[in-house]
Formats: C-alpha cells, sequence, structure tokens
C-alpha cells in the first residue's frame, strides 16, 4: 500500500519553520479563512478584494461586492506562499511590472515597516516561472493567519485521498454551470457540462434514465446525487475491467456487474488479491488493510471490521493513487548512501539558469533560480558581466535581460536548502573584469557567510567529501589561479602557425626579462631591512632577528642573544624561593605562608621573594615571623649598565641571589626588626634539577627519536638514562635528524667522552644552552611531557616557518641567515596577537606553515607590514592581469576548479579538485556513439567532476537527451529547466529518486570498474484503461504510447509500442481485445531505463497531439497491476489510467527488484502518483497532481 503522505505537525511557510499548531487553533484560522478578509490586491492595479478560501473546491477566491467571484487559485496549484522580510523586496518585486505601480509605495517609515510584515505573496501555477499574487493584509495578525492557513492547507490537498481529490473536483464542475448558487444541477447544464468533463452525452433516455437512478426530482440533482450520477457514468465503460479478475492469480468473481454497488469484493478476497497477484507484503496485516479499504467506501455502516468493496470502490483502487506505480521507498533519501564522494552522484543541474525561455531574447529573472532550487537543482549556473557600478547576470551578447548578481546570491541563499540539504555548487561562468571579481567574491562572503566553502575539509584528503559531509554548503564552481596559469595559457590554444610565432616572440621578450631579473639580482637591492621580533610557538615568546626583505623574499638569522647583566642580575629566576609575580600578590603571599608554618610550629624566618605588584623591576621579601607575615620591599637600580638590590641606600648587592644569602648569615635591621631569612618556602611548580621534564628515567632509544621528531624544530633535546648502571644518552634533534650521544658519570661527574666534564646533567645543559654542542647545535627545546601534550592539542607544525627551509649560499645575509620565507607564496594578516598590540602573520598557502613577527616600535611593524603586502599585491596584479581572474575569486575555489581543456587532454592528467566542462555534441556523435572511449570517461568520473551542457546551436533552450553522459558517469548534466520538453522529463523522473535530494548515486559498475554491470532484463507492459484525461477544448480520442529510453539499438519499434485510437471519451477510455496486445522490451541497462508514458490525440492532419505524459525510472517502480499519474496540459483534478507490467531478468532466474518484491508476478497499478516523476506537456510541474492516470499491468519475474 502506498499511502498519502501525512501531514507534519509544524507547518512551514516560505522555508521558515512556525510553531506547532493544535487541532483547536488549526481550526480557528481555517475558519477564519473560509469567513474571508479583506485585502489590498496588486493585480493590473492595487484594489481591494474580500479574499476568502472554498473549502468544497479547494481554492482561493477574490470577491468583489455582492458575492461576484473575480478570480480563483487552486490551491493544489500553490507552490509557495512567500513573506518579504522587507518591503524594500516588495517594491521591487512589484517595480518590475511597471511604473504605475510605484506611486503607492510613497509611504513613510513607519508605514515601511508595517507593510514589511502584512505584505505576502502567493506563488502558483505549473509554468516553469510561476504566477504571483502579492497581497496586503491590514493587520500583522491577518498576515500571520493567511500565511499559516494557506500552507496548512497546501499540505493537506497533498496529502488528500483520491475520493477526496475526486469530490473537490466534482464541486468544481457543479460550481462552473450552477447559474443559480442553489448547489444544484439541472439536466440541461448537465448536458452541457459533460462535453467539459470529456466525454459525449449519450444518447436516447441514458441521462434521464440515469435521474432516477439516483433520485432527482424534477431532472435537479443536489451534489450527492450529482456524485452518485458520476459513480454510474464513469462505471458504466469500465465495468468490463472486472472480467480481468476471473482468471490468473488471485482470481474472484463478482455476481452482478450492471451497477457500481451491485456487488461486493468481501475483504479476506482483496486480501487474497494484493498478496497474491499485487505481491504487497504488508497486506498480511488485516489492519492495514481495512484502514485502506474505508479510505474509498463512502457508506459509514460500512466501515467496520470486515468491509466490503463495492464493484465501483474496487475499480476506484485501482485508478488511485493509493494504488500507485511509484515505489515510494524511492521517495526516502537513504542517509547511507550520502557518505560517497561527489563524485558517485548524479548531481542535478541546471544550465543557464537565470533564462526564463530562449537563449536570444528571454527575460532574465532571480525568479528562475528560485524555481530551480526548489525542484531539487543543486547546480546552478551564473553568467557573470561587468555592470556599471556592480556584476550582472545575462546571457552575454544577446537581447537577454540583465539581472543583479546581488540580487541572484540573495535569492540562492534564501532558497538553496528548502528542498534539499545537501550541496549546491554555483557554476560561475566568469567574464567580469578583475575589479568587479572582487566585489563578486565580497557579496558572496557578506551573503553566504558561513553556508561558503572557503577551505577544504581535510586538506589531506585524496577524494571529494561527501554529500553528508558538504550539507548546507555552498561551493563555488569558477577558475583558480595556478602558478603555471600565465605561462602555460600559449601553449594550450590550438597551436596553429601563427601562435607559435606569437609565442616565439614573446619568449624573446621574456628572455630579454630575465636578463635584467638576472642583472638586477647581481646587485641585490635591499628593500627593507632591521630587526624583528619572531614568534616561537615552542617557547612561546618573541625572539629578537635581523631580518632582510631582497627579492620578494624574507630572510631572517639566528635569534639573537638577549641582552642579559653579567653581574648575574637575574639568577634568582632560577631559585626555588623567588616566586615571581602572584596573582593578588600579598595576599596569596601571606596565605601560602600560613599554611606552611602552621604545621611546622610557626618557625620564624621563613620566606618567600616574589615580584612587586605595585612597582616595576622591585621584588618583595614575605616572611613569617611571630605567627604573621612581614612584607619587605627589595629596590633595584641601575647605573652605567650594573644593577643593583637593597633592603636600605646603606647596603647594596650586585644581585638578588647576593642579598639574599647574606640576610641568610647576618640579621635583617629593618624597621627595628632584627631576624634571619632561614628556611624558604619553595615555590608550588619548582623540581630539582633531576627532575626537570627533559629528563626520563624509563624511555626506549626508538621512543626518545619519536618524542623529538614530534617536535618540528632543530635544537629539541632530552636526556634519559639507559640499562647500563651510571650511563644516560644525550638525544637532541640536529638538521631534522636525532642524534644520540653517550654520558657517563665518573667520580660523580658526568662526562660527554673525550669532550666535556660536568658536575651534574643541569650544569651541562645549562652550558649547550648558550653555546653550540659538538659545533652544531644549541639545546634550544627542551622535550617534557607538557610540550608534547600540548603538540596534541595543536597542530604547532603550521607554526614552523624554518623546517626543512632551503637557505641559499647566496642570501644576504650570509652564514647568519636561519630560514627565508618566500613572501609571493604567502597571504598577509595583522592583528593583535601574543600580548603584543600588533602582529604581522604570513601564511603560505601551500604547505600552511606561518610566521608571525612584530616590533618593539609599532610604527617600523607598519612599515614592514606594507613592505610584504606591497609585494603580495604587486604579484596579485601581475597574475590578475595575465589570467583574468581575481585573487579573491580564485581563493573561493575549492573543489570545483573548471578547467579548460580539449576532450582528448581531459583524460591525460587531473586531479579530484577539478571539473571540466563539455557541449554534448562533444560526447556524442549520430547513434548516440561517444567520441572516446567509455573506459576512459567513467575512470575520470569516478574520481573527479564533469558538467556537459548544451551546445551554442540550441537557441530555443531546446534540451539534449542526457542519458549518454549519464551512462558516461559525468555528474553535471546541465539541462533548460525552462523548457519542458522529453529530456527534461526523462532528468526529473531520475532526480526523483533518493527524496528528490538532487543526488543520486550512480550504480557500483559506474563507481568500481572492477564490477560489472548487472544482467539485462525483459519488461513486458500492457496498458489497459484511463480516467479523466485532459480536455483541452473539445472532447479527445486518445490514444497511448509507451516508450522505453533510451533506445539502445536501431529499431524503434522495439522500444515503444501504441494502443488503438478511441473516438470521443477521455472520461473512462479503455483499451482491451485484439488491437491492444502487450509488448515486451529489452532493457540493458535497468539503473539507467525509462518508462515514459504518452497520451495524445490526432489532430486534423493525423499528427500526434501530446495531451498528457509520465516518465518513470525502471528501477523505482512497483510491479503491480496500478495507476500511472499523467502531468497534463490542463489543470484537471483527477486523472488516471492503469496498466499492466511484466520485467524479467534475461536469464529468468529468480532474485529480488529493488523495491524488495519478488519477482515472477503479474500486477495491476495506477500511475496516478502525486510524487516528482516528471513535467507534463506546456507544463513544469515537479508535484503530478493525480490530474490523469492510466491502468496497466505489469508482471516482474
Amino acid at each position: 500500500m502506498i499511502c498519502a503522505p501525512k501531514l507534519e505537525d509544524t507547518v512551514m511557510v516560505a522555508g521558515s519553520e512556525r510553531r506547532e499548531l493544535i487541532e483547536d487553533e488549526r481550526s480557528r484560522i481555517i475558519e477564519h479563512l473560509q469567513t474571508g478578509t479583506e485585502m489590498m490586491v496588486y493585480q493590473q492595479r492595487p484594489e481591494r478584494f474580500t479574499v476568502q478560501v472554498l473549502m468544497e473546491t479547494m481554492q482561493v477566491a477574490l470577491i468583489r461586492s455582492r458575492d461576484r467571484i473575480v478570480k480563483v487559485l487552486d490551491i493544489f496549484q500553490l507552490k509557495e506562499v512567500r513573506q518579504w522580510a522587507t518591503f524594500k523586496d516588495f517594491q521591487q518585486f512589484n517595480e518590475s511590472r511597471g511604473s504605475k505601480f510605484r506611486r503607492i509605495f510613497c509611504q513613510s517609515e513607519k508605514e515601511v515597516q508595517r507593510d514589511s510584515k502584512t505584505c505576502f505573496t502567493i506563488f502558483y501555477g505549473s509554468e516553469f516561472i510561476l504566477k504571483s499574487l502579492s497581497l496586503n493584509a491590514d493587520s500583522v495578525d491577518d498576515a500571520e493567519k493567511w500565511l499559516t492557513g494557506l500552507e496548512l492547507l497546501r499540505q493537506e490537498t497533498l496529502a488528500a485521498h483520491t475520493p477526496e481529490i475526486i469530490e473537490s473536483w466534482l464541486w468544481k464542475q457543479m460550481y462552473s454551470v450552477d447559474k443559480t448558487k442553489k448547489n444544484s444541477i439541472t439536466l440541461k447544464e448537465l448536458k452541457s457540462l459533460l462535453p467539459e468533463m470529456n466525454i459525449t452525452v449519450p444518447g436516447g433516455r441514458f441521462l434521464e434514465e440515469r435521474f432516477v437512478e439516483v433520485g432527482a426530482k424534477d431532472y435537479v440533482l443536489d451534489f450527492q446525487q450529482f456524485h452518485k450520477f458520476y459513480n454510474l457514468l464513469i462505471f458504466e465503460n469500465q465495468k468490463v475491467l472486472l472480467e480481468e479478475f476471473e482468471k490468473g492469480p488471485a482470481a474472484f468473481t463478482m455476481s452482478n456487474t450492471d451497477r457500481p454497488e451491485s456487488s461486493v469484493l468481501p475483504i479476506s478476497d482483496f486480501q487474497n488479491f494484493l498478496l497474491s497477484r499485487q505481491k504487497e507484503t504488508w497486506a498480511e496485516n488485516l489492519n492495514k488493510i481495512q484502514e485502506l479499504m474505508t479510505i474509498f467506501i463512502d457508506d459509514t455502516m460500512r466501515k467496520t471490521d470486515y468491509p466490503k468493496f463495492t464493484a465501483g470502490e474496487f475499480l476506484c483502487f485501482l485508478f488511485s493513487k493509493e494504488n500507485s506505480i511509484w515505489d515510494e521507498k524511492f521517495s526516502e533519501i537513504c542517509p547511507l548512501d550520502m557518505n560517497n564522494p561527489l563524485s558517485h552522484y548524479w548531481i542535478n543541474s541546471s544550465h543557464n539558469t537565470y533564462l526564463t525561455g530562449d537563449q536570444v531574447r528571454s527575460v532574465s529573472s532571480t525568479e528562475a533560480y528560485v524555481r530551480c532550487l526548489r525542484l531539487g537543482c543543486r547546480c546552478v549556473e551564473l553568467d557573470c558581466w561587468d555592470g556599471p557600478d556592480e556584476p550582472v547576470i545575462f546571457h552575454g551578447r544577446t537581447m537577454t535581460s540583465k539581472i543583479k548578481f546581488k540580487d541572484v546570491v540573495k535569492a540562492i541563499n534564501d532558497h538553496a536548502f528548502i528542498t534539499s540539504e545537501y550541496p549546491v555548487v554555483l557554476s560561475i561562468e566568469e567574464h567580469c573584469e578583475p575589479k568587479q571579481q572582487k566585489v563578486m567574491a565580497q557579496m558572496l562572503k557578506d551573503v553566504f557567510q558561513d553556508k561558503l566553502l572557503t577551505e577544504p575539509l581535510d586538506p589531506e584528503a585524496e577524494h571529494l567529501p561527501s554529500p553528508n559531509q558538504l550539507k548546507g554548503k555552498i561551493i563555488i564552481k569558477h577558475q583558480k589561479i595556478n602558478e603555471s596559469d600565465h605561462t602555460d595559457k600559449m601553449e594550450e590554444e590550438n597551436g596553429n602557425r601563427v601562435a607559435r610565432s606569437k609565442l616565439d616572440s614573446f619568449r624573446k621578450i621574456g628572455n630579454a626579462c630575465r636578463e635584467k631579473i638576472r642583472k638586477a639580482k647581481e646587485n641585490k637591492v635591499l628593500e627593507k631591512e632591521g630587526e624583528l621580533c619572531i614568534w616561537d610557538p615552542i617557547d612561546m615568546r618573541f625572539y629578537k632577528h635581523d631580518c632582510i626583505i631582497s627579492d620578494n623574499k624574507l630572510y631572517y638569522s639566528e635569534e639573537k642573544e638577549e641582552d642579559s647583566p653579567m653581574d648575574g642580575s637575574d639568577l634568582h629566576l632560577s631559585e626555588p624561593w623567588f616566586h615571581g609575580r602572584m596573582a593578588e600578590g600579598r595576599i596569596t603571599a601571606e596565605k601560602l605562608l600560613h599554611d606552611f608554618c602552621k604545621g611546622k610550629d610557626g618557625k620564624d624566618g621563613t620566606f618567600l621573594v616574589r615580584e612587586s605588584d605595585k612597582f616595576i623591576r622591585n621584588y618583595s621579601i614575605s616572611l613569617w615571623t611571630r605567627r604573621r607575615v612581614q612584607h619587605y620591599r627589595i629596590f633595584w637600580s641601575s647605573e652605567n649598565g650594573h644593577s643593583s638590590f637593597f633592603l636600605t641606600s646603606k647596603q647594596c648587592f650586585p644581585s638578588m641571589c647576593a642579598l639574599i644569602e647574606h640576610y641568610r648569615q647576618n640579621l635583617i635591621e629593618y624597621d627595628g626588626f632584627n631576624l634571619h631569612l632561614k628556611s624558604f618556602l619553595p615555590r608550588l611548580n619548582f623540581v630539582s634539577h633531576h627532575q626537570m621534564g627533559w629528563f626520563y628515567s624509563n624511555l626506549s632509544q626508538a621512543k626518545a627519536e619519536e618524542y623529538l621528531l614530534r617536535i618540528p624544530r632543530d635544537g629539541a633535546f632530552l636526556i634519559r638514562q639507559k640499562e647500563e648502571p651510571y650511563t644516560f644518552a644525550l638525544s637532541v634533534r640536529v638538521e631534522g635528524v636525532v642524534e644520540h650521544y653517550l654520558i657517563c658519570r665518573y667520580n660523580s661527574k658526568y662526562v660527554l667522552p673525550d669532550i666535556y666534564e660536568f658536575f651534574s646533567l643541569e650544569d651541562m645543559v645549562s652550558c649547550f644552552r648558550e653555546q653550540l654542542f659538538n659545533g652544531k647545535i644549541k639545546l634550544r627545546y627542551p622535550v617534557t611531557p607538557q610540550l608534547l601534550e600540548r603538540f596534541c592539542m595543536e597542530d604547532l607544525s603550521t607554526c614552523d616557518s624554518e623546517l626543512y627551509s632551503e637557505v641559499p649560499k647566496d642570501n644576504p645575509l650570509g652564514h647568519q641567515c636561519k630560514g627565508v620565507v618566500d613572501i609571493l607564496k604567502c597571504t598577509v594578516a595583522r592583528n593583535a596577537k601574543h600580548g603584543r598590540p600588533l602582529v604581522v602573520t604570513l601564511l603560505n598557502k601551500e604547505n600552511l606553515k606561518l610566521i608571525e613577527f612584530t616590533s618593539e616600535i609599532l610604527e617600523q611593524v607598519e612599515e614592514w607590514y606594507k613592505a610584504v603586502l606591497n609585494i603580495i599585491q604587486s604579484r596579485i596584479e601581475k597574475m590578475e592581469s595575465k589570467t583574468k581572474i581575481a585573487v579573491e575569486m580564485s581563493n573561493m575555489v575549492v573543489y570545483c576548479q573548471s578547467i579548460k581543456k580539449t576532450l582528448k587532454k581531459t583524460f591525460e592528467n587531473y586531479n579530484y579538485k577539478e571539473v571540466r566542462s563539455f557541449k554534448d555534441d562533444e560526447i556524442t556523435k549520430k547513434g548516440n556513439e561517444t567520441v572516446v572511449k567509455p573506459d576512459c570517461f567513467l575512470e575520470y568520473n569516478c574520481t573527479a567532476l564533469s558538467r556537459v551542457f548544451p551546445s551554442g546551436g540550441r537557441v530555443d533552450s531546446s534540451n539534449f537527451d542526457p542519458c549518454p553522459s549519464w551512462k558516461l558517469g559525468c555528474q553535471m548534466v546541465a539541462l533548460n529547466f525552462q523548457t519542458a520538453d522529453k529530456f527534461m522529463q526523462l532528468n526529473n523522473a531520475l532526480f526523483s529518486l533518493n527524496g528528490g535530494t538532487g543526488y543520486v548515486l550512480k550504480p557500483e559498475w559506474m563507481r568500481d570498474p572492477t564490477k560489472k554491470k548487472p544482467s539485462k532484463q525483459n519488461i513486458r507492459i500492457r496498458v489497459i484503461a484511463a480516467r479523466h484525461l485532459p480536455n483541452p477544448d473539445h472532447i479527445v480520442s486518445p490514444f497511448v504510447k509507451v516508450e522505453l529510453l533510451p533506445y539502445t539499438g536501431d529499431e524503434v519499434d522495439d522500444y515503444s509500442f501504441k494502443t488503438t485510437l478511441l473516438n470521443d471519451n477521455g472520461l473512462n477510455p479503455v483499451w482491451l481485445g485484439q488491437g491492444n496486445q502487450p509488448k515486451c522490451f529489452e532493457v540493458d541497462e535497468p539503473d539507467l531505463a525509462f518508462l515514459r508514458f504518452e497520451v495524445s490525440e490526432e489532430d486534423t492532419f493525423s499528427d500526434a497531439k501530446l495531451l498528457a505524459q509520465a516518465t518513470f525510472p525502471v528501477r523505482g517502480i512497483r510491479s503491480a497491476l496500478t495507476p500511472r499519474g499523467m502531468d497534463s496540459t490542463t489543470p484537471l483534478k483527477v486523472c488516471c489510467g492503469i496498466w499492466h507490467q511484466d520485467v524479467s531478468s534475461r536469464s529468468f532466474k529468480s532474485c529480488k527488484l529493488r523495491g524488495g518484491a519478488s519477482m515472477d508476478r503479474t500486477c495491476l497499478f495506477s500511475t496516478s502518483h502525486r510524487c516528482s516523476i516528471g513535467l507534463r506537456s506546456g507544463e513544469f510541474g515537479g508535484q503530478v497532481n493525480t490530474s490523469n492516470s492510466l491502468l496497466g499491468s505489469s508482471n516482474h519475474s
């Protein structure tokens, strides 16, 4: 059973979720809409109408005074109810219709703010560009009720069951001829109505007899009697179908089939029919069958636990959407299928999305983007050209109208993810100069913000990310600047003799330029030199370096030695009694000493030294004495480069260590106190030298190398204890390689054999932190557990500007040069950072390494920044002038880099981030033969993306057959969405799969070259009957054509067949008899096969005139006797048909269908279906409104 979609608990209006509605509130809103509201309506001119919902017909009516209905809108045709975020948008929408509307918008700011909440627009219709009706309610409350109520009714209409749809349609028929407004219809009116219902008025006394049968008085029918008359009329010609069920599986017989209600089908026989003939596994559940049957039973007394179908109700079920051909499983999104790389999907794509008609004269519109996105398109095209002040979009060098790039971007932002949450690709065809490209880039950033993808999700990935990973993202497809773009450009062109001669002349000029550059390099003109402070992320501090900018590169020296006083004035920094700067200074010191001394019987003389929290370069002694803490200030002064420390000016010391040592031996005579400094309170994070972080008591050599290689700096070191007693190893990183040196302990000394002796390991480390070890490198970075933990938490390797940097021998700094940064490969930024007010950051775009520098003088930082910026901008200007691509636009391109190469060169060298574009005539020749070997195309499309678009000769916006491109694995086959031709219908059919997300996973054999194609299948089809075919302006004489697409052979008859023509009956035709035998098709590729149904009539020249069509992918259809919903040329509400289908694998082996249904079965199914299955002729519609359907039979085996 294919149940109607359930109404969501929340109501969606213009893509925004409104609050949940309780039943009482829903009823009040619907009642308000039924009562009607007076509003300003903008049509030919602004006019006030009463806007009212007619629930019987499910229509919105515009009513003038005296109940005169001026216009009605069918709710089933509503596509969107949009509340404008600002009144300005609403104004622009109306101004586009003509200047006569502009005078009504001269309003105050207060009125504008009010109207921005009361104005809304209804978009409706079935054409590509929808019709619209703009309204302005008198109050915000009225506007909110109409916005909510219309969306609620639209959803309910989509969810309505077939009997409800038929009833609404019958009300419309009655209202169309009910001149007396008494909800009744006379015999005379009925005779005029029947041709409109697409059937010839039966002769003789047929109508009078039927009036008597339904109990009419005075030849007048009320609605219930009209409904009964309809049931008799629709049943009369199709009761012969019941004979089909007297034979075959699950056969049953209805004893009397003269009238719709004269015979019944019990629930047990109906269950047997569903199980045996329809192969519906859910029919094991009797409750579900009962629920289904009650939908079609109009007699409340028969809605029991064991209901029975009348003959008419059973036929109604066969033609209903509840018995749809479409397997609803394919209308659901499979999340697991959305985890493959983008290259593994067919992507719903549009060509010249902005156009509403042909390629030469038609109107460009932002609404075209809205329509495409809401129909599930995931790749839209923007042809961008220079405008007077900002970029515009139109078909260049034609008479198509222009729209602003900014307006298009805003429309895409508002509607991109309403139908599908998966990524949208903006295919930008760039014709703007770099200046306006920069404007485009800024607009994209401002509008899309975090939706815009500007960085790769995984820089190390070797394939494209998946749709799941890219949910809600906008991807830019555009050309990207590469270093070789301007040098390769000439060689990539045709290569004819004229081009080669020009290239030779360019090379001569280039050689002359290079010679000038070579001579300039010999002179080595320095652009900037001085001292900079470069941030060291390992030590987390700035070090001073001598720096020079020359030849567009930044050279920097080894870090300069810090000016340290020779008198040891900073020795106290490594002492355990020195606590540095303490939070809350005095208070913290008192608490620490109190907690430390109270357990030691209050030993006087316990002290600590801290930095003063009031005076720079001054310190304080906090001393425990007499069960309280005293604080003494230590003064510091400097004269002639020599420091002095003192408590009183009478006695000065060269270092704080000397001061403390003195007062540990002598009394402090200060402020009347005479005390010794005795024991000290060690700082909390102080450890003995033998417990320093660089020392490891149990670490293998391999582990030591692993630790050191994690730290991306030479000079990283650690010391570890070896297994042999009294032996240690110094492991140090030198030029990217870890070296190990043995340390032995003899007579209380630590010896590096034949080189150095030290009294402690700490002395050894201290020594080689000041001077070169082994003549190679200083011990710069102690590899402690804390440092290793930092490297696990943050990627410090990006801050390594010197790792493996090749320093040229002829650099301006000579042997002092430590590293070099190629400024041309970097981006530059400046901001406050690392406690400094201004820091310049250089980021290498290739390896993502960065260097950060500043200076003690802010003006100098600004000068260096400008010098770097000038170099980068100069390079950018050169690249932009040669490639015609703005760097800002280029930087937005991540995964869809547009590459222009000939078809033959496409498969020679490519990477997964590229997109190659081809015209449709480059893909195929006559007979659908591919130009290149399919294997090459399939292999390329497994990794990278390709886009196929209509050739320039299709000025009428006609479409090409997308199937050959799909077969080659091409992901983005771009069609003209505004043209509702056969090939656009195929596109809609394919992308009705996977819940209409716009992404359909290609079959496994296309994603993996090692997999084989599935075996061929046979499909046997028989068209049986139809109901409610469209009636353009006369009673039609229909016939049905069935096609299997694409054609893969030379004989067209092998892929299509027609029924006979039936004269003057479009209401309930039947195709039985010898002239309508079943047809067997052979399906070569079931994953890319489509069944297309056309209902047509012959015109006066015996040419076929299309009335309706429906197209389905073979893998999404059910094997059953079911009806098919058709897309028609007229807005009739109810139309269906029945057909029979039999699908068998070529080997006739037992297997399972995609829908899980067993093969080898014969079933009936309806084409009456409300999902996005295709386009109607002359109409662009994603929703099929059950306006027509066929009944046929099928057998999947």
